[in-house]
């Protein structure tokens, strides 16, 4: 006899996020569910787009880890509400995770709520946090072929960002090829070239993301 334990867990999981984002909608707060492998840039991006949205929209912060709150204190250190998940080896970020650090944010008085989850491009696909999108960082070093062999995570995001642009002479990376294969798999979804470090293209990116905020208040 085999016994399928995925299903009753992505069950329970999402009648959490359903309750989730009924509570963010009740006070108009969006929620972006960024994916990204190690190294890609997710916290410099993050920061990036809190600088460009900060002027409109009250933030938070949710970092996802296995372990440390060093990109938490990153957020901290720019004025900006952060809350630290460390999984303890979990490879991706459950709803009743984010249920908890919900908790202790004063969601009244926010607008975005980012949360940065695990560096992984297969687990956190599958599990809904209540979010209004995902979206996907990947950087030039990671290399073109990534959506033909993590295609979920590219199906998942509603945005694609390209980060580390300015490294594109250092590194054999076929920008075509990549757009053409992002586009094969995930039409929809626009593709934005960044360098968050150095801030550029990230104005872009975050008006479009601005524009889906002003949504829903």
């Amino acid at each position: 006899m085999q016994i399928d334990m995925k299903q009753p867990i992505l069950d329970k999981n999402d009648q959490l996020a359903a309750d989730l984002r009924r509570r963010f909608a009740e006070n108009h707060v969006f929620v972006l569910d960024l994916l990204a492998s190690p190294g890609s840039g997710k916290t410099s991006t993050i920061l990036a787009t809190i600088d460009a949205l900060r002027d409109e929209f009250n933030i938070a912060v949710i970092e996802g880890d296995i372990a440390s709150n060093v990109d938490a204190e990153k957020i901290k250190a720019q004025g900006i509400a952060a809350v630290q998940i460390n999984t303890g080896g979990a490879c991706h970020l459950e709803s009743a995770m984010i249920k908890r650090a919900v908790d202790v944010l004063d969601l009244e008085r926010l607008d975005l709520i980012i949360v940065e989850n695990v560096g992984n491009l297969v687990c956190p696909t599958d599990f809904d946090l209540g979010e209004n999108m995902k979206a996907m960082i990947l950087s030039v070093p990671e290399g073109d072929d990534k959506p033909l062999k993590y295609p979920g995570v590219f199906q998942a995001a509603e945005a694609v960002v390209l980060n580390k642009v300015d490294t594109l002479p250092v590194f054999n990376f076929d920008r075509d090829a990549f757009e053409a294969s992002v586009k094969q798999l995930n039409p929809r979804a626009p593709i934005f070239p960044i360098a968050a470090t150095k801030g550029d293209g990230v104005e872009e990116w975050a008006e479009w993301l601005a524009n889906r905020i002003r949504e829903i208040q």
